[in-house]
C-alpha cells in the first residue's frame, strides 16, 4: 500500500508547527491586547448554513458531506436521483446535508444568532481554527489552511475599523515581514460604480470581475465583463475608475468623488474612508509601523457577497505571494439566520500565507525551534536519580528539560541533541556524579564547562 494524504493538505513536523504556534501566539497576543474574546466552531456546519453566502464561485468550492446510509440497498435509487440533481448545480438532502466549513465569518454569524441571549454587545470575538475549500491546490493555497479571525459586532461605529487596521499593522510588525501595505476600499464606492454606469442589477458581476484584476489582468476583467453582458461604455467607465489615481489619499478620494458624483451611495463610502483614515491617524503614531503603509485601493473589491462596506486586504511587496489577510463590514451578515440590523466587522489572517513569507525570509528566531532547553546525557547509570532530581528542579523553574533514558553511545546521544537543535548538554559521568557537579555544553559554541546545581539553574535561565 502507497501512503498517502489527500492532495491540498499536508503533515506538519515539530518544527513546523513550533514555527505555527509562533505565528498564531503572536496574533492571539495581539487580538488579546484589543479586547477581543475567543470561540470555536465545530469544522462541519449544517449545508444550508454555508450555502448561498459566498457568491457563485465561492458555494462551488464547499466541500460536501456525503450522508450515512446512502449506499444502504433501500436508499441506492434515492441517492441516484439525489446525485443526478447535484450534477445540474442543486443540493440535495437525500445526498448531502452537511458541509465542512469554508471560513469563519458565517458560522460566527451562525454562533451570534444561536447565543445571541448569551452575548454581551458589542461582541468582540476572535477565532484560530482550520476551514476547507475544494480548490486547485498550488503555492500558497491549499484545500485544509488555517484562518485567526477577529470580529466586532453589534456595533458600527468606524473607530472599529481603523482598530483592525492598526491590528494588522502590530501583528505584522511583531513577526518582522516588512513591505506590508494595508489596502482599504469601500464596497458602497462599487456599488456607487454600479450605479454610474446603469448597471445595478450587476453589482456582483463586476465585484467578482473586478477581483481578479490582480490576477488575470485588464484584458482579462474586460472579457469577463463583457461575457457578463455589460456594455463597452459601461466597461469603459469601469476602466476609468480602476485607473483613478492621486498623489495621497486625500487627493485620490477627492479625485473618487468628482467621478462618482451622481451616487449618493459612493459619497458616503468617500466620507467612510476619510473618518476610517483620521481615526485611524489618532490610534497609530507616526512611524510607529515603519514596516507597513496605508493605501486606498480602488480595485480592491473583496469577492465575498457579504461585504457592504469598508474593506482592506493585507499584502507584501519582498515576496511574491497573494493576500496575506482581509476582511471588511457587513451590516447585516446574521440577518440571514433571521437576526437583524446587527452590523458587524472583522479581519482575518491566512496563517499558511504568512508561514510561508516567513520561511522563505528566514524570519523564524532560533528560539522556536526546540521547547527542549537542557538535555542530559546518559553514560553513568549510578547518576540517573541525580540527574532526575536536576531535571526535577529545572523543570519546577520553567525551564524544558529531559533525560536521554535509553542510553547508548555517547556520539550517538549528542546527535540526537544537535538535531533536535537543543541548545544545552548536560553531562554526568562518574567523576562529575563524585563531585556532585555538571558538566555543561553548550551546543551552539562548543564551550563546556563545570557548575554547581544552583549555578546550572541560573545559567539557563
Amino acid at each position: 500500500m502507497k501512503l498517502s494524504i489527500p492532495q491540498g493538505t499536508r503533515d506538519f513536523s515539530p518544527e513546523v508547527v513550533r514555527r505555527r504556534q509562533f505565528i498564531c501566539n503572536t496574533i492571539q497576543k495581539v487580538f488579546e491586547q484589543y479586547g477581543f474574546q475567543p470561540i470555536e466552531t465545530p469544522a462541519m456546519e449544517n449545508f444550508s448554513t454555508l450555502m448561498g453566502k459566498y457568491g457563485e464561485e465561492g458555494d462551488r468550492l464547499i466541500f460536501k458531506i456525503l450522508n450515512n446510509g446512502i449506499h444502504d440497498p433501500k436508499n441506492i435509487e434515492k441517492s441516484k436521483a439525489a446525485f443526478e440533481n447535484i450534477l445540474t448545480g442543486k443540493n440535495d438532502a437525500r445526498l448531502t446535508e452537511r458541509a465542512l466549513r469554508y471560513d469563519l465569518t458565517i458560522p460566527f454569524a451562525r454562533y451570534v444568532v444561536m447565543h445571541q441571549h448569551e452575548i454581551a454587545f458589542p461582541f468582540r470575538r476572535y477565532q484560530m481554527q482550520p476551514v476547507w475549500r475544494a480548490d486547485r491546490p498550488q503555492r500558497g493555497r491549499y484545500r485544509e489552511f488555517w484562518q485567526c479571525d477577529a470580529d466586532i459586532i453589534g456595533s458600527a461605529s468606524l473607530i472599529n475599523e481603523a482598530e483592525l487596521m492598526c491590528m494588522y499593522q502590530a501583528v505584522f510588525q511583531a513577526l518582522g515581514i516588512g513591505g506590508i501595505q494595508v489596502k482599504i476600499n469601500n464596497r458602497k464606492l462599487l456599488a456607487g460604480l454600479a450605479a454610474c454606469c446603469q448597471a445595478e442589477d450587476q453589482f456582483t458581476d463586476i465585484t467578482v470581475a473586478i477581483d481578479k484584476l490582480d490576477k488575470i489582468g485588464w484584458e482579462g476583467v474586460e472579457k469577463e465583463l463583457q461575457q457578463r453582458g455589460l456594455q463597452a461604455g459601461q466597461i469603459a467607465f469601469i476602466r476609468q475608475y480602476l485607473d483613478v489615481q492621486g498623489a495621497g489619499h486625500e487627493e485620490l478620494l477627492n479625485n473618487m468623488q468628482s467621478l462618482l458624483a451622481s451616487s449618493e451611495l459612493a459619497q458616503k463610502g468617500i466620507e467612510e474612508l476619510r473618518e476610517v483614515l483620521a481615526v485611524h491617524r489618532i490610534l497609530a503614531e507616526e512611524n510607529e509601523y515603519g514596516n507597513s503603509s496605508i493605501t486606498i485601493d480602488p480595485t480592491l473589491a473583496r469577492g465575498l457577497n457579504y461585504y457592504t462596506g469598508f474593506i482592506v486586504e493585507v499584502t507584501t511587496n519582498v515576496v511574491t505571494m497573494g493576500s496575506l489577510g482581509g476582511g471588511g463590514r457587513y451590516d447585516d451578515l446574521t440577518g440571514l439566520f433571521g437576526l437583524k440590523n446587527l452590523s458587524g466587522v472583522g479581519i482575518s489572517f491566512g496563517i499558511d500565507r504568512i508561514y510561508d513569507v516567513m520561511d522563505e525570509l528566514n524570519l523564524f528566531p532560533e528560539t522556536v525551534q526546540s521547547g527542549t532547553r537542557i538535555l542530559f546525557v546518559n553514560i553513568e547509570p549510578k547518576a540517573q536519580t541525580t540527574v532526575l532530581q536536576y531535571i526535577t528542579m529545572l523543570r519546577k523553574a520553567g525551564i524544558a528539560a529531559e533525560y536521554y533514558v535509553d542510553g547508548g553511545k555517547f556520539d550517538k546521544q549528542m546527535k540526537y541533541a544537535d538535531k533536535r537543535r537543543i541548545p544545552y548538554v548536560g553531562i554526568i559521568g562518574e567523576r562529575e556524579f563524585q563531585e556532585g557537579c555538571i558538566q555543561l555544553k553548550n551546543m551552539e559554541t562548543g564551550m563546556q564547562e563545570k557548575l554547581s546545581p544552583d549555578m546550572l539553574l541560573e545559567k539557563i535561565q
